[in-house]
């Protein structure tokens, strides 16, 4: 086998540099055809491969404490991949061997075989082995046409076709199955990486998944004409929005001792200069624009140092904007004050008009309320935020965005 793999390594290997400009667009098609119906075998090979080194407890002599954690490192995969292959291969080890040939034949992509694999096992539960073997014969012939969110809808109703008299009791248990499907695959992996940024990955079961979007959904949407956010970016601001939401409950549990915050450290004399970046209580580094917005959070503790380190002020919540002067700012703006924007206070942070690190006070004639985009956007651009004569907020555009620089208002929380 490894004399094979060697030589199909060089036959692919003498692929890459090939010439594919000069293909015909038929050509073309044909050769991704061939391409991908390789991967598929491939991927049958290695699930083998992986299957045997399981059995073997090739990864516990190795050191490892799982086949998974092991594949992570042989292979540098996420421990996401390494446990969906170390999954499917002990799925198909004792599967249908109509569903492990077609993925040898490169007839079924990986998640495509999961989902015959998964409809087989509770086919075969329900009304026995030969209407399991005719619902793989069945799925894998819709493979060539269904990509596997389809095949697997169509899978729910594959008694209908195969075991006519038992497909009401079945659809019940396919549910059931889906359910316990859900349950086991749930998960959600937190990678650091390199630059102190977050890769979130995981599979939410349906509940969470409805959570989740009744959370973030409304929070998506674009807040205005002008805003040039992608849906993703959007969507991160929005679980943002939904993380601070939670921290300024004071419901979360204690972590530590402590209630759950987040604690910048900065060094005092560079953040009034605007040249000192911050350090999260994760070893994670910050921007001075950053660190100076979150200063403005009630939910964000800034442990201030000296020019030698000393501690000056750590959690000056009582001179963040909270409590009564919260309320207060509340009732008068009603919601985030940027022009055109209608999220509702509980969305929003309070920011000082003045900053604090430039010497301003934290009353309610320096402050304003904008929502998590919004907080960003005044921090990052040139607008400019001052209160008018009858104590509500006006924001002056940029020259560049409005030449006279006419002051503008939010009239979505007070329209008068």
């Amino acid at each position: 086998m490894v004399e094979g793999l060697a030589q199909a390594d060089a036959a692919v290997a003498g692929c890459v540099d090939a010439a594919v400009w000069a293909l015909s667009e038929q050509d073309l098609i044909a050769a991704l055809d061939a391409a991908h119906r390789l991967d598929q075998r491939l991927a049958a090979v290695k699930l083998a491969l992986i299957r045997e080194l399981d059995g073997r407890g090739t990864a516990t002599a190795h050191g490892a404490s799982s086949t998974m954690v092991w594949l992570r490192e042989r292979l540098h995969l996420t421990i996401t991949a390494a446990r969906r292959l170390v999954d499917l291969a002990s799925t198909l080890d004792t599967a249908h061997p109509a569903i492990r040939q077609a993925l040898a034949d490169g007839h079924v992509t990986l998640d495509q075989a999961q989902v015959i694999t998964d409809t087989a096992t509770t086919v075969h539960t329900t009304a026995g082995p030969e209407a399991a073997d005719k619902a793989v014969s069945l799925l894998t012939d819709w493979a060539g046409q269904f990509d596997p969110t389809h095949l697997r809808k169509l899978g729910t109703r594959i008694l209908e076709h195969v075991a006519p008299d038992l497909a009401d009791a079945a659809t019940q248990a396919a549910l059931d199955a889906e359910a316990r499907r859900a349950t086991r695959d749930r998960h959600l992996t937190l990678s650091t990486l390199t630059d102190g940024r977050l890769r979130l990955t995981g599979t939410l079961d349906t509940e969470t998944a409805g959570l989740l979007r009744a959370a973030i959904d409304p929070l998506s949407a674009p807040s205005g004409a002008d805003d040039q956010r992608s849906p993703g970016q959007r969507r991160h601001d929005a679980l943002a929005d939904v993380c601070r939401l939670a921290l300024r409950t004071g419901e979360l549990p204690e972590h530590g001792g402590d209630p759950a915050h987040i604690v910048v450290t900065t060094n005092y004399d560079e953040l009034t200069r605007q040249l000192s970046r911050g350090v999260l209580d994760t070893g994670a580094h910050l921007t001075p624009d950053t660190v100076r917005r979150l200063a403005c959070d009630a939910t964000i503790l800034p442990a201030v140092l000296s020019g030698a380190g000393q501690v000056l002020d750590v959690g000056r919540q009582r001179r963040l904007i909270t409590g009564s002067l919260r309320r207060a700012l509340v009732l008068r703006d009603r919601g985030c004050a940027f022009p055109g924007c209608d999220r509702p206070p509980r969305w929003c942070a309070a920011h000082h008009i003045h900053h604090w690190a430039d010497g301003g006070p934290t009353n309610l004639d320096n402050a304003v309320l904008l929502c998590g985009h919004h907080h960003r956007h005044v921090h990052q651009s040139d607008w400019v935020v001052r209160l008018g004569n009858d104590g509500h907020a006006e924001f002056i555009p940029p020259a560049w965005l409005d030449p006279e620089q006419l002051p503008r208002r939010n009239h979505y929380h007070r329209r008068t």
